[in-house]
């Protein structure tokens, strides 16, 4: 005889959930909570939409067409070549012709020698012009930081044709002043052109990079400063053992840009190329490429190699990136 009711089913184990109740972690009741989805919502595809078209039509789509380009190449038919031209499929024989070219490879061999001995020099001056600006107080610092950020604010044709005047002899005061101490640099020769658009590319570009150094070096706690100071670190000993440490991100940041920056190599050497014969249209990567495209037409063989440009930067960049988190895992 059973009550009306009353379970008269077999008994339960301990823990299993009464008929009808929602299993766990699919109810509110449940200890287990539902997991959110790994994605990103409709909201924050809304908001990188922007971008991502943005980068889609100025970063990946003409990098799509340039590999596309180095990929063809025009043919012409009839008697000595004179009939219609046409476009044809080329394989990779714009590339083995870039890599034939002598004046090609000395080229990246001169920016490499470039980036070797310029992009050290004008970090080393960004690094002291920051640890000094640190030091100064904020009346000045502001002004101290606009003019030498201002130079970075002159157009790189502009800064190339300001300086192209003070290598010219006979125009230039600094070529008049040296020749009244029996001294007559050339600017603008073979062996000097080089390093003398390497002293343009640093007056640029020495503010920019000092800057980012110094939005660094403001984001170090003021407590470690304090303990320094305490322990009675002066100066010196607080740039070399806390400053110098805490704005390696900014040195490696900037390296990176400069490295970048010193393969695309173009607007100096293509001002300096009226005044100095010693800059040829091989003279930069960059030159090489732009002549092939709008001074012989052949912009294919240009395309191929503005390629093998953008690859060799690519590699560089992330050569660099690998030594640097290389050492940071080894502890160095």
């Amino acid at each position: 005889m059973t009550t009306s009711g009353t379970d008269t089913g077999p008994p339960r184990p301990t823990g299993t959930p009464p008929t009808g109740a929602p299993p766990a972690g699919r109810g509110g009741a449940g200890p287990a909570r539902r997991r959110r989805s790994a994605r990103p919502d409709r909201k924050a595809w809304t908001f990188l939409a922007p971008f991502l078209a943005v980068y889609l039509f100025a970063m990946i789509l003409p990098i799509g067409y340039a590999v596309h380009q180095s990929l063809l190449k025009v043919e012409r038919s009839g008697p000595l070549g004179l009939g219609e031209p046409s476009v044809a499929f080329a394989g990779l024989d714009n590339y083995a012709l870039a890599l034939e070219q002598t004046a090609f490879l000395e080229s990246f061999g001169r920016v490499l020698l470039f980036g070797a001995v310029q992009v050290p020099v004008m970090l080393l001056l960004a690094l002291v012009l920051a640890l000094l600006l640190d030091q100064v107080k904020d009346r000045w610092a502001g002004l101290l930081r606009a003019t030498y950020f201002l130079p970075y604010g002159v157009p790189g044709v502009i800064a190339t044709l300001l300086w192209g005047f003070l290598y010219v002899p006979g125009i230039s005061p600094v070529t008049d002043l040296l020749g009244k101490l029996d001294v007559q640099p050339d600017f603008l020769g073979y062996d000097n052109v080089l390093w003398s658009i390497a002293n343009i590319v640093v007056w640029e570009f020495t503010g920019y990079n000092m800057l980012v150094i110094v939005a660094q070096l403001k984001s170090i706690p003021e407590e470690l400063y304090e303990a320094a100071r305490i322990d009675g670190a002066g100066p010196w000993e607080t740039a070399l053992r806390i400053k110098l440490p805490l704005v390696r991100p900014a040195l490696v940041l900037t390296c990176v840009f400069s490295i970048i920056g010193t393969m695309q190599l173009f607007a100096e050497p293509l001002v300096l190329k009226r005044l100095a014969p010693a800059v040829t249209s091989d003279y930069t990567p960059n030159l090489s490429a732009y002549f092939d495209a709008f001074g012989n037409a052949n912009v294919h063989l240009a395309a191929a190699k503005s390629v093998l440009l953008a690859a060799v930067a690519m590699v560089l960049s992330f050569t660099f990136l690998s030594l640097v988190n290389r050492k940071r895992r080894d502890g160095r």
